[in-house]
């Protein structure tokens, strides 16, 4: 049997009201926070539907299609906020880059932690992880370990 009432509310009329403004600008997601800290849309209603980011169909909705390949960026930090002024799209790379985690915490180092340069010479790469390393430090280990393994 057909459902009969009313029509569904457009998905725009059923956004709005999850969202709420901050005094630093954001415009943080009421609804669904999944357990990466990022709201959870349906567009279309209704448990069926499938769900999307909701910041990236705020983006959509008032800016345009997110390029292919690219990510959105919340150059706010806030994962829950879906002020479209405050999402840019950016590669997967640049993404992390701009992040706070070790990956790109180590990848903006331009000292080792004794203080030597990681340039030039003096960076080496892992072969198998690719990870840099200090070839000072790494030339000092070895040769502790040299001097432990001679005196016994």
């Amino acid at each position: 049997m057909a459902r009969t009432g009313r029509p569904p509310k457009p998905a725009l009329l059923r956004f709005l009201p999850q969202t709420r403004f901050t005094a630093d600008g954001c415009i943080e997601w009421t609804g669904f926070i999944d357990r990466y800290g990022y709201g959870q849309f349906r567009p279309a209603g209704g448990r069926a539907s499938g769900k999307v980011g909701a910041h990236r169909w705020s983006y959509e909705h008032f800016v345009g299609p997110i390029p292919k390949g690219l990510q959105l960026d919340h150059l706010c930090r806030n994962r829950a906020c879906v002020n479209p002024s405050h999402l840019e799209p950016v590669t997967p790379r640049e993404n992390v880059m701009r992040g706070e985690g070790p990956a790109s915490v180590n990848a903006r180092k331009t000292r080792c932690d004794k203080g030597h340069p990681l340039t030039g010479e003096n960076v080496g790469i892992h072969g198998t992880t690719g990870n840099r390393y200090c070839r000072a430090c790494r030339k000092a280990a070895a040769a502790a370990y040299y001097q432990r393994r001679k005196a016994s």
